[in-house]
């Protein structure tokens, strides 16, 4: 006996049913069965079907005889299930990664509730996710299992069938059966919430709801939408049928209501000249089964008064004008933007015409994301060295707790952020300030730019389509015209920034100092790592491994290259994950709970990331390069090298001067820490190298030699930088020799062998490639 029943009706969705039951098939959780229903599709579905079934013993091929619509083919694979729940799924829809992983462990954790209720984000075609609206509901707060009257909030979630598990013994005792027709979810998830003896919720989005362009079934314009008033009449049939429900009568009455007003007001549902008969009926439905005693928001007791008289045409006539005061009122909020931005305008014209203050300076980085990078670096050295600087920090009011208290905050696009800009002696920036920026005479523009070149950038991407987007090269070479200094971490970094970013102004100055941002490394402690290891939650005693990915410019969305769960698996007990999605991502790469994956990717600092790792695994980010100063083990896995070539492209071939080894697939990594090459020897050296060629400056002291340069205008010639040999990076937290040994995984006949001349090549531990780049 599986421990899921997963039913997948499919009926004219043959371009989403592989994408569907692939969601299924790959989870990591693999207790269940699939029974796939075929209801007499006239597509390829049936096909699509039976290739799952015969290539997958846990995939069950239902073909019905004829079409019966969504509830009886559901009904026919409740027929067929033999599992412990039953999870329905629909052939456009999908299960995110770990969802059944996570609902197996909630039920356990819950005591096998008769309801799981889970939840879902809304995926539109143009590749948009939006997690349900109503999601606070599933909090995972009180009693592990509880009955619908200890929180009828639940209600408010979505009422679907696809975001609940079941117990199956519970459904087949009460004789659940879903009904034909439209809204057939209706007579369902009522009666199963208010009879179920426990329910439990699960605070994860474990469905994909798909929003095709052209909408689902419900979105076509039919008079089955009348079936709505069956399915209400069978819902309080249900009621009737058990007096101890009776106090579910009022609620059942208004949420009732509300879905007769969203159904006759919503364009496109009902056919034309249909909206009268339908108000008759919900009047008739609405003198049938009123209960008064739910609470009924102010602002709905109207529609629900004019439903129970039957005025459709008033209903109607309210209802243009309801809609024609949306209109006017967004109308009226964009002519206030307007006016706001004209005046926001002539204020900065003003400002523009009163003197530059020299004791003021205003930073920003990342699109105005927080106090971070070079910038933060520079301007808390800028504090403690420049006698009588004012400084101010530009970001997101999100994000102003990460700036400190003796700076001031400003937010983007107000009159302080424009009189900043108009007035401030010294601007730093690791991108672009606003293009509408004049750069005044006085004014003093660095551009510290964040993180050493791998992948093209600027003027190279103009043949790179998939990167470039709709990069509007002009308004860049603009932009770079009005830099002062363009800081740079190295030789290769100076020959790129000055061919990617090339400026027309003959004071363009590029000052090759090494990176602020990494004066840290230098500088912290043994117990400034132990301390933030503490903060971050690294158990004592494991080694923590920070896996932080690049974006990919050919991928709208994050797609994880490595199976974490199974990459820790392997490693065994004494190793952590930290996993950063990188900051162009708004969601974690890793959605299944684990106990050993700790997602960081809105933790502030990065550089407290490295601090508190004891090794690094990325693939094309120039974190590498940063991370390459504190002298700690660093694994690329490059498993898509010829995708990211083909689509950003890159200035070296990063074969040729690894900072350790390198992986192309998930099973070659684990080698590489299964044999050690990670922390080995071999590896060192490679990193020896790589921090001699790419970070020569990076001594703890760049920030210092960019504040005398840039602010207290020293030209003296700058000392030399401390040797990389010299220095004494923060010590990690565990020694690579004590770094505990992992259990080998089996080794596929495809995978790296230890020994192989070509495998020990491709993970970085032979003789380097040939390069194709110059």
């Amino acid at each position: 006996m599986p421990r899921f029943s997963v039913i997948v009706p499919a009926y004219r969705v043959q371009a989403y049913l592989h994408e569907s039951l692939d969601s299924v098939l790959t989870q990591s959780f693999e207790d269940f069965e699939i029974i796939a229903v075929d209801d007499c599709s006239p597509d390829a579905c049936g096909t699509v079907i039976d290739e799952f079934a015969a290539r997958d013993r846990r995939v069950r091929a239902l073909h019905l005889p004829e079409n019966v619509g969504l509830g009886r083919a559901r009904n026919a694979g409740i027929a067929q299930a033999t599992g412990d729940y039953l999870v329905f799924l629909d052939g456009d829809d999908t299960l995110t990664p770990g969802a059944l992983r996570a609902v197996a462990d909630r039920i356990g954790a819950t005591g096998e509730p008769d309801v799981l209720v889970y939840d879902y984000a809304r995926t539109y075609w143009t590749g948009e996710s939006v997690r349900n609206s109503y999601a606070e509901h599933l909090a995972e707060t009180g009693p592990p299992a509880f009955t619908l009257a200890d929180r009828p909030a639940l209600l408010k979630v979505l009422m679907v069938a696809w975001n609940k598990a079941y117990r199956r013994a519970f459904v087949q005792a009460e004789g659940f059966t879903f009904p034909p027709g439209y809204y057939e979810d209706t007579p369902w998830t009522y009666p199963v919430l208010m009879a179920a003896g426990s329910i439990a919720v699960l605070d994860r989005v474990c469905v994909g709801y798909r929003q095709r362009r052209r909408g689902n079934i419900l979105s076509t314009t039919s008079r089955s939408h009348f079936d709505i008033f069956e399915q209400y009449d069978r819902v309080f049939a249900f009621i009737d049928a058990r007096p101890p429900l009776a106090r579910w009568r009022p609620v059942i009455f208004r949420r009732m209501l509300d879905h007769f007003s969203t159904l006759f007001t919503t364009r496109g549902r009902l056919p034309r000249g249909g909206h009268g008969e339908f108000l008759r009926r919900a009047r008739a439905h609405s003198r049938r089964y009123r209960t008064p005693g739910a609470p009924v928001p102010l602002r709905a007791r109207l529609r629900h008064g004019l439903i129970r008289l039957g005025a459709h045409r008033t209903y109607r006539a309210l209802w243009s004008a309801q809609t024609l005061r949306g209109r006017l009122r967004r109308i009226a909020a964009a002519v206030r933007r307007t006016v706001r931005a004209v005046a926001l305008h002539a204020y900065y014209r003003v400002q523009l015409t009163l003197p530059v203050q020299a004791d003021r300076a205003v930073f920003a980085a990342y699109w105005h994301r927080g106090y971070a990078c070079n910038p933060a670096a520079i301007e808390a050295k800028a504090r403690e060295l420049v006698p009588g600087l004012r400084t101010a920090w530009i970001c997101r009011p999100e994000d102003a707790h990460t700036v400190p208290t003796a700076t001031r905050r400003l937010t983007p696009g107000t009159y302080g952020y424009w009189r900043a800009l108009a007035r401030s002696r010294y601007l730093v920036n690791n991108v672009n300030f606003d293009r509408r920026l004049v750069k005044r005479r006085g004014q003093v523009l660095l551009q510290t730019h964040h993180g050493t070149p791998l992948k093209t950038m600027g003027l190279d991407l103009q043949d790179r389509p998939a990167a470039a987007r709709a990069t509007d090269f002009g308004r860049l070479l603009a932009n770079v015209d009005k830099w002062d200094f363009s800081l740079s971490a190295n030789q290769h970094s100076t020959l790129v920034w000055e061919k990617a970013y090339p400026s027309a102004s003959a004071n363009c100055a590029t000052l090759e100092y090494g990176y602020p941002r990494n004066d840290v490394y230098q500088r912290a402690t043994a117990d400034d790592v132990a301390r933030l290891r503490e903060l971050i939650g690294i158990p004592e005693g494991r080694v923590a491994l920070l896996y932080a990915p690049t974006h990919r410019d050919y991928r709208r969305a994050q797609c994880p290259a490595l199976d974490l769960a199974r990459v820790l698996r392997v490693l065994g007990p004494g190793y952590v994950v930290l996993s950063r999605a990188h900051y162009s991502y708004d969601a974690p790469m890793d959605r299944e709970p684990h106990p050993r994956i700790i997602d960081v990717s809105g933790h502030p600092s990065v550089e407290s990331l490295a601090l508190a790792s004891d090794a690094l695994i990325t693939d094309y980010s120039s974190l590498m390069f940063d991370y390459a100063n504190l002298d700690r083990p660093i694994v690329l896995h490059c498993g898509d090298r010829e995708a990211y070539e083909a689509a950003r492209g890159t200035y070296f071939d990063l074969h040729s001067c690894p900072p350790g080894a390198i992986a192309h697939s998930e099973d070659e990594l684990l080698d590489v820490f299964a044999t050690g090459h990670w922390c080995g020897t071999r590896s060192a050296r490679l990193r020896a190298a790589f921090r001699a060629r790419f970070c020569p400056y990076d001594d703890g002291f760049a920030a210092e030699r960019v504040v005398r340069r840039v602010f207290l205008d020293d030209t003296a010639v700058q000392p030399p930088a401390i040797p990389p040999e010299r220095r004494r990076p923060a010590p990690a937290a565990g020694n690579p020799a004590r770094f505990p040994a992992p259990v080998p995984a089996p080794v596929p006949a495809t995978a790296a062998v230890p020994g192989d001349r070509k495998a020990s090549a491709d993970l970085g531990l032979a003789g380097a490639r040939p390069t194709n780049h110059p």
